[in-house]
């Protein structure tokens, strides 16, 4: 048997379905065989613990993995001269309309190969995994034709490592529209074949869990929406939804009416909208990154969300365009100042709130018989997750068990010690 025992931890016990955590202090964790096997405070004298490595927290914070429940970790190129753009005063829309945004990144991916796009992809989730993520959601959505939304897929697929985070996959195809549907008649060709064509293969083959539908003035319209949507049900596929980030339509509304598990971004969601999300039960995941990057005049109201009764994901929407990063640090951070969580807040909604956005019923919590995913990090506080600004606090990573990063020298110089 392997495993080991983690003691004198400060513990984050996020509660399953409410936004709450519960704290442990000088917290024991027992991990046999990748799972966890008991929790508590104290040294646990009752639980059996022989053959297993002792490792000594030392009053540290520990927390479930983190659930990265929103990116785009497959493309090639960069967008770093609209960046520039943008922070000249260009906006998302208007860029887009020159043929940036979403097509520009769409002509570089598909000029690359497969094992470009495999290996670049490779290295965010290492990355990501250096900042405490354990299970990364990715999307397809770059190569907007059949033959290369399945490629994005089966390469996805290639990169289910246990050294790298899990990995819950999704089909994008109606990200933005293909750049040759230059006419009507083209468009509606394309979304029949996503309806059609497309959808059913991923299903059949076990390609993705969901699909997802980005519905804003650039992109989808509400009624292609509800196409999309009742071909993933007809295929067994979940639905998760882009709304309400660039204008106010009413996509909040449209997710719950479809049935979506969680919708993405919601900057300009209304009140009609929040209820409508409340009564449906759906996840809100809160891109703050992707606020800041696309200069939008506000972040999603959060608060609002939250005492709605709408429960939060948190998630870092790594993208070339609007959130070119996979630092959770950063994330973390914006999500107090942006969207005003509390870091207990902002902590459950990366681990726990992730989790019931991609419908993992044992990820985002540290209790007996769930995968043993945790973080043990340099401070002793979720407080110092957003507060010490975009630094990476973590100081070592378990995936079921399994020691994935180990950043025990780099992370004492980076947060100095227990600050």
């Amino acid at each position: 048997m392997s495993g080991f025992v983690l003691r004198h931890a400060r513990l984050a016990r996020t509660h399953p379905e409410r936004v709450a955590i519960a704290w442990v202090d000088d917290a024991t964790v027992v991990v046999r065989d990748g799972k966890v096997v008991a929790v508590g405070a104290g040294g646990l004298p009752g639980v059996d613990v022989s053959g297993l490595r002792e490792l000594d927290a030392r009053g540290a914070l520990v927390t479930p993995g983190l659930v990265d429940a929103h990116t785009h970790a497959w493309f090639l190129g960069d967008r770093a001269t609209e960046f520039c753009a943008r922070a000249a005063g260009a906006s998302y829309l208007e860029l887009a309309k020159l043929g940036g945004g979403i097509a520009a990144t769409v002509r570089a991916t598909r000029t690359g190969s497969a094992e470009q796009r495999r290996e670049r992809a490779r290295l965010r989730l290492r990355r990501l995994a250096g900042q405490g993520v354990t299970t990364v959601e990715a999307k397809s959505g770059y190569g907007l034709s059949v033959e290369l939304e399945l490629a994005a897929l089966e390469e996805l697929s290639a990169l289910r490592d246990p050294e790298l985070p899990r990995l819950s996959t999704t089909l994008l195809a109606a990200h933005a529209i293909p750049p040759e549907c230059t006419t009507p008649e083209s468009r509606r060709d394309w979304l029949t074949r996503v309806t059609d064509e497309l959808t059913p293969e991923v299903a059949g083959r076990g390609l993705a869990e969901r699909v997802d539908i980005f519905v804003e003035q650039s992109a989808y319209t509400a009624d292609e929406a509800r196409q999309v949507a009742a071909s993933a049900r007809r295929s067994g596929l979940g639905l998760h939804m882009h709304v309400d980030q660039l204008t106010a339509g009413r996509g909040a509304e449209l997710a719950a009416e479809l049935g979506a598990q969680a919708v993405a971004h919601l900057e300009r969601v209304g009140d009609e909208g929040i209820a409508a999300l409340a009564k449906a039960g759906v996840v809100a995941v809160l891109l703050p990154t992707a606020t800041l990057a696309a200069r939008e005049p506000a972040y999603a109201p959060a608060r609002r969300l939250l005492e709605a009764g709408v429960r939060p994901a948190l998630a870092t929407n790594l993208n070339p365009g609007t959130a070119p990063t996979e630092s959770t640090a950063l994330m973390f951070f914006l999500a107090a100042v942006g969207l005003q969580l509390t870091p207990e807040e902002s902590l459950w909604a990366a681990t726990r709130g992730g989790a019931l956005a991609l419908g993992l019923p044992q990820a985002g919590l540290v209790e007996p018989g769930c995968p043993a995913d945790l973080v043990l990090w340099n401070c002793a506080d979720a407080a110092h997750l957003a507060y010490h600004a975009a630094i990476n606090h973590v100081r070592l990573v378990w995936r079921e068990g399994r020691l994935i990063v180990d950043r025990t020298e780099s992370a004492e110089a980076d947060c100095d010690g227990m600050l």
